[in-house]
This record gives C-alpha cells, structure tokens and sequence, in this order.
C-alpha cells in the first residue's frame, strides 16, 4: 500500500522525533530524486524477552512504515550469540520466531500498514561466503582498538574481551551492504558503528548509508528499576491489566521532576506517538476524582502541569496504566488466539527447572545401641575417647580391653 503522504511530508515524518540524522540528504536524494520508498533497517539481537521498552524504537519504525519506507527488521541470532554469549546457540532460532510475533503485534496495536515490512534472519546471509570475505576484509583494516571502540556503548565490555565482541561492529556495518537498504536505524548509544560504517565501508567498495538515531530515554524498566534476574520488575508486553498497573505503582516518579522521569519519558516517547499515527485513538487523558478529566493534546502541556503538581505521580501513573493496557490489549488478545505464538514461547524461553528437593533421612544408629548408651547416661557412666568407661558401675560397662576379652564375656560362640 502506498503511503498517503507527499514527498515532502513523508522525508519530515522519516526524519521526525530522533535525536540525530547522520547524511540526511541521501534520504532527500532517495525520495525526491530516485522517487521510490527508502529502504530502511533495524537490528535487535534475539537475546533476552522483548518488554515494554521496546515501545520505543517500534513507534520509530512505525513512523517510518506510515512514511511509505521499505522496514527490514533483521533478527540477529548471530550477533546475540556473539555478544558475550548471551542467547543459547540451541534456543536462538525459536527466540527469533518469538521477537518476529512480538514486533509484529506492536506494530499492528499501533495500527500502521505492515505490507512494506520484512524480516531476514542474520544467519541466512552472514554465513555465506561473498560476507564471509567482505568480514575477512574489514578484519584485515580494523585495528583491535577501533573495534572496541565502534562497539564500547553496544557490546558487554570486559577486560579480556573476546573476538566474537570485537568483530560484532563490523558485521553491523556490513550489514548494511548485504540487506541493500539506504539507511540504518539505531539508537544514539549506535553512533560509533554507524561513523565506523561511514569511515569503513568505502574502503572495501561499498557506499555510504543514512543513520537515523533514536534518542535515549529513559524507559519504563529504569523507571521500576529493571533487573535481569527479577522478572517482576519488567513489564512484559504480555502483562495482563493488574500486572501492568502492581508493576507501574512501584516506579520512580519524583514529582515536579520532568528530566529524567521515566514514566513521563514512555507518554511522550510511546503514547503521545501512538496516538499522533492513530487519529482514532483517544487523547491521553488523566481521570480524577470529583473534577474533570484533564485531556493532553499536548506533551509540552503535561510536563508543565506535572511541574506544576497540577499532575500528580499518582494521577499520571493511572492514565499511563490505561493507555499501556489499550495498547497491549490487541497484542496479548493475538497471542491467546495463536497455539504457534504461545508453543514457541515455550521452546523460546523453557520456564527454569525446579529441582526436586529430597529429604534426607538422619541415620539414627542402631536403636539397641541408642538404647544402652541412655542406660548407660542414666546410670552416671562416661565412656571417654580412648574406649575406657568411668562412673558408678564401669564394670558393668567394661566389655574388656581387648576382642578377645570382650567376646569370652559377652559369650560369642562360633
């Protein structure tokens, strides 16, 4: 489906809402001069399950569906299994399968057209021999320094870093080559990939690419201060309403403070967004007890109101629950009516064992034995390290100094 907009309306709504535009006039000279949608990738590394925070680059690649591009999301199983060994060689295909469900059902929540979007596996090219060479050529002009730099905001640093590390910008900046796009979209924290792609690319015969760059903000899993391995603390795109709303009310959201606000950060970043490339959607509105409704057509308008205190943490937190809660209504509707969806989260993510746990039996001894040593406690006897007895009626205890003593008085016969 072509997109509505003209020429120029599209190039101002693909260049809209990001941070920084790296070679912007070879998005003009694409649109204006060549006439044919821009081609445009997005790459996430299929690791960890996708969370609400990934909100924020889809309404970047929302916009740009709207704007009439060509969107090719590449599901980089390679790279996840490169960057310090974060996704499991064996689960990396069905995580990729499960982040294909996940972008798709945001994007479709959204409400943008999906015909000019394509996902490509990084596996079934970056195997091959042309990239593999292209990869040996970079490697070949790529000092050790360089590469961890390019890398230094994007791969897990270490102070023995690995290879697979180092060599992770620079297939990023060939990618661009072998998914013949125009342009590449990241965030900010990207920018050294992107300029090493720039620097880089030519010198082994390949053209110069546009960088669009998304601003970092701060998300909703800084906000509830987010861990790996608390699962409560992230709020997973399919988090039924009370889940969401238990996991919202605990997070940081100082009043009067706008910078820094992660929950303001997901309404201007997310929703206002969402509901600019949906006119059907309502405004977002805060409801209050025993007043009117204070509806926000503008973001700049909320921030002052909550500098003000006119919005509360307490008032913005609720109309953040509704409006997230609409928008992953469709999502989580989709998975519950799909088997496929909901067999490769399990294969994606297998809940974690829980091992069995046994109770171990205390050995006791023998009861006659356990018997005649409370008779012999009762009776004031103290056997003592060295095997002797010593108390009233030691004789009685006495078996003997030696075995053969201790079987002629006990009367052991063959």
């Amino acid at each position: 489906m072509a997109t509505k907009l003209s020429p120029e309306d599209s190039i101002a709504l693909i260049k809209a809402n990001l941070a920084e535009v790296l070679n912007p006039e070879l998005i003009d000279h694409v649109i204006l001069k060549e006439k044919r949608p821009l081609k445009v990738y997005w790459g996430t590394a299929t690791t960890g399950r996708p969370h609400c925070g990934y909100f924020v680059p889809m309404m970047k690649i929302a916009e740009l569906l709207a704007a009439g591009c060509h969107v090719k999301i590449l599901l980089a199983d390679i790279h996840g299994y490169l960057d310090n060994m974060k996704a499991p060689i064996d689960l990396v295909e069905f995580r990729a399968k499960y982040y294909e469900h996940v972008i798709k059902g945001i994007l479709k929540a959204v409400g943008v057209d999906l015909s000019r979007l394509e996902f490509v596996l990084g596996s079934s090219y970056q195997l091959n021999k042309d990239y593999t060479m292209d990869r040996f050529k970079l490697e070949g002009i790529t000092r050790v320094n360089v590469a961890q730099k390019a890398g230094a905001e994007v791969v897990k640093q270490t102070d023995d870093p690995t290879l697979g590390g180092l060599i992770y910008p620079l297939m990023q900046a060939l990618d661009e080559q072998y998914l013949g796009v125009d342009a590449q979209f990241g965030g900010v924290d990207q920018r050294k990939i992107f300029t090493f792609a720039m620097e880089n690319l030519p010198k082994i015969g390949y053209g110069v690419r546009a960088h669009l760059m998304n601003s970092m903000v701060p998300g909703l899993g800084e906000a509830v201060k987010m861990s790996a391995s608390d699962p409560d603390s992230k709020i997973d795109v399919l988090d039924g309403p009370s889940v969401v709303e238990k996991k919202l009310k605990k997070a940081v959201c100082k009043p009067k403070e706008v910078e820094g606000n992660g929950v303001i950060a997901f309404v201007e970043h997310v929703i206002f967004r969402a509901i600019a490339l949906n006119v059907d959607r309502e405004p977002f509105t805060v409801q209050r007890r025993d007043q009117e409704p204070l509806v926000y057509e503008s973001i700049q308008k909320l921030k002052e109101d909550y500098a003000a205190d006119i919005l509360t943490p307490q008032l913005l937190k609720s109309a953040l629950v509704h409006h997230l809660n609409e928008l992953l209504k469709p999502i989580i509707t989709e998975y519950e009516a799909s088997p496929e969806w909901q067999a490769i989260a399990l294969q994606a993510y297998p809940p974690p064992k829980v091992e069995a746990k046994v109770k171990k039996v205390k050995d006791k001894g023998d009861p006659a034995l356990r018997a005649a040593a409370a008779a012999a406690r009762k009776a004031g006897v103290v056997a003592k390290p060295d095997g002797h007895v010593e108390g009233p009626g030691a004789e009685k205890a006495t078996v003997g100094p030696s075995t053969e003593e201790t079987l002629q008085k006990l009367k052991v016969s063959e």
